[in-house]
C-alpha cells in the first residue's frame, strides 16, 4: 500500500497551507481510495456554495483519475439543517447515480464565518479504472 498526500495544481488550492486536500491510498491490486478533505466555497446562497464545493471536489477527483460517480461516502456539515432540502437538490445535480453512504450534521459554525456548509468525500477507484 502506498499513501500520497496531495494538493493537485489542476484544482482550486486549499485555503490554508496546513492540510492536504487529497489522501490517495493505492493498494497492491491497483485499486485506489481517495479521501478528500472538507471543502467550502464562496457564494451568497447555500445553493451557490454547494455547487462550488461539488465543482471543487470534482476537480480534485479528476486530478486523481476519478469522478463523482466513484464517491462511496459523503459527509456534509450544514450550519442550518432546516435547509437540507435546498442542499439536497444541488447534491442530486452532481451525484446522479446510486447514492453513496452519507452522514449529514448540523454544526453551529465552520472555520470561515461565511461558510454555510462543508463537504468531505471518500471515493473508490477499481484497479484499471
Amino acid at each position: 500500500m502506498q499513501i500520497t498526500l496531495d494538493n493537485p495544481a489542476s484544482a482550486p488550492q486549499p485555503l490554508s497551507p496546513y492540510y492536504s486536500q487529497v489522501a490517495r491510498v493505492e493498494h497492491a491490486d491497483g485499486s485506489v481510495l481517495l479521501f478528500v478533505s472538507g471543502q467550502i466555497a464562496e457564494g451568497a446562497t447555500l445553493a451557490e456554495q454547494s455547487r462550488g464545493v461539488f465543482e471543487t471536489i470534482d476537480a480534485l477527483l479528476k486530478a486523481h483519475g476519478a469522478t463523482l460517480a466513484d464517491v462511496i461516502n459523503i459527509r456534509t456539515y450544514l450550519t442550518d439543517i432546516g435547509r437540507l432540502d435546498e442542499y439536497g437538490a444541488v447534491r442530486r445535480e452532481f451525484l446522479t447515480g446510486t447514492p453513496p453512504t452519507s452522514m449529514t450534521f448540523e454544526v453551529p459554525r465552520l472555520f470561515r464565518p461565511e461558510a454555510l456548509l462543508e463537504i468531505e468525500v471518500v471515493a473508490a477507484v477499481p484497479a484499471g479504472g
